[in-house]
């Protein structure tokens, strides 16, 4: 087959039709068990059929790659990460380890690599994994850092764990405060520990040197490769304006293939309100989404809020946005042509962000204002009055699959009983939500098969924990996951009249795979890795 296809990459600048020959192609109903053919028309899908009822014309004009009976895909779309942050952590320190000692051990080769100025920077460490499970402090990191500044996050991104040059650099000592909605963990004794908490994390983070102009361009076009790899064509971005600046240079140069939802924090709306990024505007490749902001934080670190306490604790989290202020901020949002997109993880902060959004779509009514395609990012935990919410008001629920199975000893750990309505995507469902899927990335791997195992199997990788999956009646059909993986994502963001599916007029966004996911067991469907990755009709990536 690569002879195949290298031959129609020279050729594929000399002619706008392309004919994909002997596939089996998902339109929504499995792969069609008969081989059929593809005719692409200036990046788009003109026709899909036996080869001889396709245009006799373009058929003949067309340069030909022959599928060898492959399944092929609409393009994934990854409904929430962070581009940036993915950018940032395929250079950095991968702090994702199964002890303290050798999380200590990768940070310390990584900073005798670097100027003795430079900041060590590393990602995805969770105490929790660790035996015993403690935080690491600021006195170990100084012993590996050799006096470099370092700055580690936590793989929930909700925490960091800094040493004493960071803290020094960003002019935090034992006396500091704690800032609003933030936490500067502290030792018995008073001293700051080198944990921050939320909020607290940006007043290291603000010190940091910032990447961007080239060379955060350069690591945007890695993480845009990385994604192709995975079968990933469109994504929904939820890292800042530095970001966008990036990504609209790389479009400007010709060099961002994927499709880019940009999102945009709420910290930022003066800056956005400038820039008049109304929802839906910007080009096939670079539009405007939502404006993000955080109604509680994270299970990990127990900042997610809760209706009740968390399991052998008094503590309820961290509610940071109550309806009042959800309210508000629609209302602000919605004079810029702007839905929220607001993260709340425990079900007291769901429960928050759900009766905000029933109050300002009363406004949107009387202000005879479209109803903005408003969601929440993660709903974890969800209270089963709160189900029947997301569809009487409209509301997108984006959904992280990958949680669930990463999850799921801290969940039974901190929430107990209230797991049987944890990660809930079957209840969600059937109850009326459109659920959007992604994988937080770098929180998570950005691979969407893996992200289509967890959902459809609630089983790790590795079988854990057993055959049955963790709740296994929470678990969606492939069908139902492949959907959230396509035409949701696709139809929320204003494209689903373009991307997300196969048929004539649809943008040529495919992936075709040497596995039928549908006719494999679906214990293996992690395993499934796309051959070739195509946008507007053009390869991207090639294995």
């Amino acid at each position: 087959m690569k002879n195949s296809i290298n031959s129609w990459t020279k050729l594929a600048s000399m002619s706008d039709a392309v004919l994909l020959q002997n596939g089996r192609f998902y339109t929504g109903f499995s792969p069609s068990t008969q081989l059929q053919s593809m005719l692409i028309c200036d990046g788009r899908i003109h026709s899909l059929g036996a080869e001889e009822d396709l245009d006799p014309h373009l058929r003949h004009q067309s340069q030909r790659i022959d599928l060898q009976g492959q399944t092929v895909w609409p393009g994934l779309i990854d409904s929430h990460l962070h581009l940036a942050n993915l950018a940032y952590r395929l250079a950095a320190v991968d702090c994702e380890t199964d002890s303290l000692a050798e999380c200590l051990l990768r940070v310390q080769q990584a900073a005798q690599s670097l100027p003795k100025d430079a900041w060590v920077i590393g990602y995805g460490w969770n105490h929790n994994a660790w035996q015993a499970a403690r935080y690491g402090t600021a006195e170990e990191l100084d012993a590996v850092c050799g006096g470099r500044p370092a700055v580690l996050y936590a793989k929930s991104l909700h925490a960091s764990w800094v040493n004493s040059a960071a803290l020094r650099l960003a002019g935090l000592t034992d006396a500091s405060v704690d800032p609003p909605g933030g936490k500067l963990q502290r030792n018995a004794d008073g001293a700051l520990s080198g944990i921050l908490l939320e909020n607290a994390m940006a007043l290291v983070d603000q010190v940091i040197p910032p990447l961007e102009g080239s060379h955060l361009q350069a690591l945007l076009k890695q993480a845009q490769t990385h994604l192709f790899s995975m079968g990933i064509t469109s994504v929904h971005d939820f890292d800042g304006l530095d970001c966008l600046e990036a990504l609209q240079a790389l479009e400007a140069n010709g060099k961002l293939r994927m499709r880019v939802c940009k999102n945009l924090p709420g910290t930022q709306i003066e800056e956005i309100a400038q820039l008049k990024l109304k929802s839906g505007t910007g080009s096939e490749h670079l539009r405007s989404g939502w404006l993000k902001l955080f109604a509680d934080g994270a299970l990990g670190p127990q900042t997610a809020a809760m209706l009740a306490p968390y399991e052998g604790s008094t503590s309820q989290g961290i509610l940071l946005m109550d309806a009042d202020a959800v309210y508000e901020q629609g209302v602000r949002a919605a004079a810029l042509g702007l839905p929220l997109a607001i993260h709340a993880i425990g079900d007291a902060a769901v429960r928050a962000v759900l009766d905000g959004f029933e109050r300002l779509r009363a406004y949107e009514s009387a202000q005879h204002l479209p109803h903005l395609p408003h969601r929440i990012e993660h709903a974890q935990l969800v209270a089963p009055e709160d189900l029947p919410r997301f569809k009487a008001l409209n509301i997108h629920a984006s959904v992280q699959p990958i949680h669930a199975t990463s999850d799921m000893e801290m969940a039974e750990k901190y929430w107990g009983k209230r797991c049987v309505h944890a990660y809930a995507y079957a209840s969600l469902r059937e109850h009326g939500a459109s659920l959007l899927a992604g994988s937080d990335a770098p929180v998570e791997s950005a691979n969407p098969f893996w992200g289509l195992h967890a959902a459809v199997t609630r089983q790790r990788r590795n079988g854990n924990p057993g055959p049955d999956g963790w709740h296994p009646e929470q678990g969606l059909s492939l069908d139902a996951a492949l959907v959230a993986y396509t035409l949701n994502p696709a139809q929320a963001c204003g494209l689903g009249n373009a991307v997300g599916k196969i048929a004539p007029g649809y943008n040529a966004d495919l992936i075709v795979l040497s596995r039928d996911p549908f006719s494999c067991d679906p214990t293996e469907l992690w395993k499934v890795q796309p051959e070739m990755t195509l946008i507007d009709g053009e390869i991207v990536f090639q294995r």
